[in-house]
């Protein structure tokens, strides 16, 4: 990575991935088991009003970035393919976009519009409740993962081919 746009994009990648990374961590880690330590009707509606909250320019911003980032950088990859690390580039750019990007719109969007048409209060509601909460959280961990790595492959290919 000696050209200095490479070097920006790759960096870049890197660090939008291991963003997105930590806020699914964080998800994983503390803020489900603390929504499903609540009755119920409450958990659900918090996870209703998390659901809304989180489509902001930040979150979207890093999210969305980071697909955008992983797009380049996979394109970057094909077309510079004798380059150091391109391999490692064009793995984290796939990993990224399948993993989490992909995941995510397959996976956790239908299951939190669903949860959107929930009554917190109706009966039949906690059943769902507890599924979605060991559903979505089990899928979590592999975008949680899958960011993770990317992370890892991006930084791999910043330094590919350096000697220290």
């Amino acid at each position: 990575m000696d050209n200095r746009f490479s070097f920006s994009l790759v960096l870049a990648s890197a660090l939008a991935a291991g963003v997105v990374s930590g806020v699914f961590y964080a998800f994983s880690t503390g803020v489900m088991r603390a929504l499903g330590a609540l009755p119920p009707n409450q958990g659900i509606a918090a996870m209703q009003s998390v659901n809304v909250a989180v489509i902001n320019p930040w979150f979207l911003g890093a999210f969305m970035g980071a697909a955008g980032l992983s797009v380049a950088s996979g394109i970057h990859a094909v077309t510079h393919w004798k380059d150091a690390g391109s391999g490692w580039l064009l793995a984290g750019a796939l990993v990224y976009l399948i993993g989490s990007f992909v995941w995510t719109v397959a996976f956790h969007i239908p299951r939190n519009d669903a949860l959107a048409g929930l009554d917190p209060d109706a009966p039949a509601s906690a059943a769902a409740w507890r599924d979605y909460l060991g559903v979505w959280t089990a899928g979590n961990h592999v975008r949680t993962l899958a960011s993770l790595a990317s992370s890892a492959f991006f930084v791999l290919a910043l330094t590919s081919g350096r000697r220290g």
